[in-house]
């Protein structure tokens, strides 16, 4: 008797907007998988309804995006090393009546490094803009790395000193009035803030003040080209966009709900790139 289909989703609040169903549909196709992965709106308060229902094997897993992230930290039975030190989670997991979750943004924001840019990790020193969640996930990935120093500015310093002394040694916390001095010998500029999405011709940090060396790499994906990208462009700096860290994110997800370890290729990028293009 053939097994039924397994399933997956992506929930969040709002979702509509989600490109992980393409992804997923993209895999699942070019894998010949007999699968599904949906959007599902869920809100703030029907969350914990959900994770019980989710316990009860209705899906194989799936991922979590916001609000939700430290919310399913909190109520999944069981969380991996990359979960616990980054306290919020983003792929879940169903086995004998137990919830298991995961962070693969750390992941897919080096997976992206490691694929467009070589030897990116071979820097002592990096400097991230921001302090919210998602550079908690950078701050995991660049401390996995053996990076000697994690300069965080924010503009309000207390938030960057928080997440400093969340991760401790060799993270420090600064306001955006050392960003100056800070890249002056960095090897990595990583914005992790709002700034340079659709509309917002913001720059967190000048690339001028960056030496010859550094790479410069923006977790903002639409547009694909934001302003410190083309400002580090124009400077001859190495540039990275932020598609991979989504697509390489999905990865570890896919292979745990449908057992097969998908790639991320030339094909699967161009498909998202033209549906951002579309938006």
């Amino acid at each position: 008797m053939a097994e039924p289909p397994r399933k997956a989703f992506v929930c969040g609040h709002p979702i509509a907007h989600s490109r992980s169903p393409k992804i997923h549909a993209h895999w699942l196709r070019s894998y010949g998988i007999d699968g599904s992965y949906e959007a599902i709106d869920v809100t703030v308060e029907a969350f914990p309804a959900f994770m019980k229902k989710l316990r009860r094997g209705d899906f194989a897993g799936g991922n979590v995006t916001l609000p939700h992230k430290e919310t399913a930290f909190l109520l999944a039975d069981r969380r991996d090393a990359a979960a616990a030190e980054i306290g919020a989670v983003n792929t879940l997991w169903v086995a004998d009546g137990l919830v298991y979750a995961s962070n693969t943004d750390a992941y897919g924001f080096a997976a992206n490094l490691d694929e467009r840019a070589p030897g990116w990790d071979l820097g002592r020193i990096a400097v991230v803009m921001g302090a919210g969640g998602a550079a908690r996930a950078v701050v995991q990935a660049l401390k996995t790395r053996g990076f000697a120093e994690i300069r965080i500015v924010n503009r309000t310093a207390a938030r960057a000193k928080e997440l400093a002394d969340r991760f401790g040694t060799p993270v420090s916390a600064h306001g955006t009035d050392a960003c100056r001095e800070l890249c002056g010998d960095a090897d990595l500029l990583v914005n992790t803030t709002s700034l340079g999405m659709s509309g917002d011709n913001g720059v967190p940090a000048d690339p001028a003040w960056l030496p010859d060396r550094a790479v410069v790499t923006d977790i903002v994906y639409v547009p694909l080209n934001t302003p410190l990208l083309a400002a580090a462009k124009r400077r001859g700096l190495t540039t990275v966009d932020g598609l991979g860290m989504l697509l390489h994110q999905a990865v570890p997800g896919f292979q745990r709900w449908f057992g097969t370890r998908p790639v991320v290729t030339k094909e699967l990028r161009d498909i998202i790139d033209r549906d951002i293009e579309q938006r």
